[in-house]
């Protein structure tokens, strides 16, 4: 168990990898508590507070072009520039902060530009592994790659209320800073490898006509397509109940202070990480289509249990359960997408399932009007019903390419 969860660590460009996207992490959610935190007490709305959440995934419209500039020009190299743009943005938050400009409009203008680059990190950082990871230890390093969003869900949310609370937000974004500059050095000193080598058939024509190749090749792959429509869904309907409506539901809800909230998304991260660790250590023998199919299921499930929750400590259950089911659903889609697209495809791949994420402000939106007009419960309980149904009508409309175990998606190579 040790040695498979272990594996990847063998790889260089992944031992410098794994730090650089756990400070990465660490970094953005520090922000978006300090931030989230700071808009729904400032301004007293939740429809600003979705809509602060919504700018985060402005990006995912041009995600599709990030992908094809990976394959193009090289995971790292783009990997290392946006990283390169955290650390300025960062930078001039900490002016702002310390001169008393932090209001809601700069706040707003800073996750616009955020935005537009970070919803593909995720995607390039995967496709990045995919490059430099033999495909037998795939599946493993995605799951120890996953442990760097859990950990820094855990450890971004707590320190960043600690830091606030003791030092205020000015030193607070000093260390957001200088996580997110440590990370783009790491990422740097991953070294040369396949993922600075342009992908076969890549360069040859224009980069619309490669986006749109890209487009094509998700559309007539069976279970590259139904993956996609199933990242869209979750990202529609359970993500927001445990992600931007988190400060809603902690203050509203169950009237907790901002260490409340970071024990809530401490609750969530450390299942995710349990289930990372699940993944790293028996992915090589999971058929990736079908324990994500089920994960997706059992996640709509806990979440609609944990709606119904008297109390934070229930609240808190249920929501270390929906952690271990998002990345039996994650980690695995993530894999499969990774191995059937093959080099050639990799970047575009997952630039298409950064677009995906365009599902989550969508849902935050809708969300958030709903709240108001039929209440939290009502939406909540419509939002875990409507991902479940619509889960099982995926799955019998690509059966063939889902379920079967001789089946694309869960082929192991």
């Amino acid at each position: 168990m040790i040695k498979s969860l272990l594996s990847p660590f063998r790889v260089r460009g992944f031992l410098f990898q794994w730090p650089a996207d756990l400070l990465t992490n660490i970094g953005i959610e520090m922000e978006m508590l300090m931030l989230g935190w700071f808009i729904l007490t400032e301004t007293k709305s939740v429809v600003l507070l979705t809509v602060f959440g919504a700018l985060r995934y402005l990006g995912t419209l041009i995600a599709p072009a990030f992908g094809m500039a990976g394959d193009k020009w090289g995971h790292r190299k783009l990997l290392c520039a946006m990283r390169a743009s955290y650390a300025v943005a960062a930078a001039i938050m900490t002016v702002l902060t310390f001169a008393g400009g932090l209001g809601p409009i700069p706040i707003f203008i800073a996750a616009t530009f955020a935005g537009l680059a970070r919803p593909s990190d995720l995607a390039m950082r995967n496709a990045l592994i995919a490059a430099i990871m033999p495909p037998d230890r795939l599946m493993n390093a995605m799951g120890a790659a996953g442990t760097t969003s859990d950990c820094s869900r855990i450890l971004g949310p707590l320190a960043g209320a600690a830091i606030i609370a003791g030092l205020g937000m000015g030193p607070a974004y000093l260390i957001i800073a200088a996580c997110y500059t440590a990370a783009l050095v790491l990422t740097a000193m991953g070294g040369k490898d396949l993922s600075h080598r342009r992908a076969a058939g890549v360069g040859e024509a224009s980069s619309i006509h490669e986006v749109g190749e890209g487009l094509r090749y998700v559309w007539r792959t069976p279970c590259v397509h139904a993956g996609m429509w199933l990242a869209v869904l979750v990202n529609a309907t359970v993500i927001p109940l445990t992600g931007g409506l988190m400060p809603y539901i902690a203050r509203d809800i169950y009237h907790l202070d901002r260490f409340g909230l970071g024990c809530l998304l401490a609750c969530f991260s450390f299942g995710a990480l349990c289930g990372s660790v699940g993944v790293s250590t028996i992915g090589a023998a999971l058929p990736a289509a079908r324990t994500f199919i089920l994960a997706v299921l059992s996640w709509c499930t806990m979440v609609l249990i944990y709606i119904f929750m008297p109390g934070p400590l229930g609240a808190g259950v249920m929501l270390v359960l929906a952690g271990i089911a998002q990345n039996f659903c994650q980690i695995p889609l993530y894999a499969m997408l990774l191995r059937v697209a093959g080099a050639q495809y990799r970047g575009r791949v997952m630039g298409v399932r950064s677009l995906a994420v365009y599902g989550l402000p969508v849902g935050l939106l809708v969300a958030g009007w709903l709240i108001e007009r039929v209440g939290f419960t009502a939406m909540a309980v419509g939002s875990c019903v409507f991902g479940f149904v619509a889960t099982l009508a995926i799955v019998l409309w690509w059966w063939r390419a889902l379920w079967p175990l001789t089946a694309q998606g869960n082929a192991a190579r």
